[in-house]
C-alpha cells in the first residue's frame, strides 16, 4: 500500500514537472513570436522612414525575448544610418553575444568592426573583423575591411610616433631655450655685478681723488699758516711781515734811534748844500 501512495506521488510530480516546462516552452516560443512581429513591424516603418516608431519597436522586440538577435542587429543598422555610432555599438555588441548562429555572430562582428572604422579605432576595428572571420572565414568583405583596418593601425602608430618623437624635439628645444634663458639672465647678472662694482670703484677712485684733493687742500692750509713749510713769495712776505713782531722792545728803541741819527744826518748834508748853492745878489738894477 505504501509503495503504491509512492509510486502515485512520484507520478503526480513528474507529471507536475512536465507540465509545468511545457507551459515554460510555450510561453517562450510565445515571446520569440512576439518579438519577431515587432522585428517585423520595426523593419517596416524603418523602410518609411519613420526612425521614431520603428525604433520603438525594436525596443519591444528586444525586451521581448532575448533570443531575437535580428532585433538588436537591425536596431543597430538604423543608429548606425543616423550617424549614432556609440549606440549602434551597443546593439550590435548586443546582437553578437546573444546570436545562436555563426552567421548572425559574422554580421554583428563585421559591423562593430565597422562602427570602430568610422570612428578611427583601427586596433578595435581590427579585433572586430578577425571575430567576424572566425566565425565566417569565407566572407571576402570582411577579409578586405581588416586589410584596410591593419593599413590603417600602421599608419596611425607611425603618426602616432612620430607625433611623439615631435613632442620630444619640443620639449627638448623648449629646455635647451630655458637654459639658455637661464645662462642668459645668469650673464647679465654677473655683468651687472661687474658693472656695480666698476662703479664702486670708480667710486671709490673718486673718493679717493677728493680725499687727496681734500688732503692737498689742507696741506696748502698748513702751509699758509706754518712759514717754515712752502717758497712761494706770498710765505715769505707773511714772514717778513711778522718778523717786526718778533723783536723785542729795546731793539726797536734802537732801531728807531738809529733811524733817526741817520735821518738827522742826511738832513745835515741837505741843508750843506743848500748853503752852498746859495747865489749873491746882482746890485745892477733892471
Amino acid at each position: 500500500m505504501k509503495n503504491l501512495v509512492y509510486l502515485l506521488l512520484l507520478v503526480a510530480t513528474y507529471s507536475f514537472g512536465q507540465e509545468d516546462k511545457e507551459e515554460k516552452e510555450k510561453l517562450r516560443l510565445k515571446n520569440l513570436q512576439e518579438s519577431v512581429n515587432y522585428t517585423w513591424d520595426a523593419n517596416k516603418a524603418l523602410s518609411e522612414k519613420d526612425f521614431i516608431n520603428a525604433e520603438a519597436e525594436y525596443r519591444k522586440a528586444i525586451a521581448k525575448s532575448t533570443e531575437n538577435s535580428s532585433a538588436p542587429y537591425n536596431l543597430g543598422n538604423a543608429y548606425y544610418s543616423n550617424e549614432s555610432f556609440g549606440e549602434a555599438f551597443t546593439r550590435y555588441k548586443q546582437a553578437g553575444e546573444t546570436a545562436t548562429s555563426k552567421e548572425d555572430k559574422h554580421k554583428a562582428y563585421h559591423n562593430m568592426g565597422n562602427v570602430f572604422m568610422k570612428e578611427k579605432q583601427y586596433e578595435k576595428a581590427v579585433e572586430a573583423y578577425k571575430q567576424a572571420l572566425r566565425n565566417n572565414p569565407t566572407d571576402e568583405e570582411t577579409r578586405y575591411n581588416l586589410a584596410l583596418a591593419q593599413e590603417m593601425l600602421k599608419k596611425q602608430q607611425e603618426e602616432d610616433k612620430k607625433n611623439q618623437d615631435q613632442d620630444k624635439d619640443d620639449k627638448k628645444d623648449q629646455d635647451e631655450d630655458k637654459k639658455e634663458g637661464d645662462n642668459k639672465d645668469e650673464n647679465q647678472g654677473d655683468q651687472k655685478d661687474d658693472k656695480n662694482k666698476d662703479q664702486g670703484d670708480e667710486g671709490d677712485k673718486g673718493d679717493q681723488e677728493e680725499d687727496k684733493k681734500d688732503g692737498e687742500g689742507d696741506k696748502k692750509e698748513d702751509e699758509k699758516k706754518d712759514p717754515s713749510k712752502g717758497d712761494k713769495p706770498e710765505d715769505k712776505k707773511g714772514e717778513q711781515q711778522k718778523r717786526p713782531s718778533q723783536l723785542s722792545k729795546q731793539q726797536v728803541q734802537n732801531l728807531l734811534e738809529a733811524m733817526q741819527n741817520e735821518e738827522k744826518k742826511v738832513q745835515e748834508k741837505m741843508d750843506a748844500q743848500k748853503v752852498k748853492g746859495v747865489k749873491t745878489r746882482n746890485e745892477k738894477d733892471w
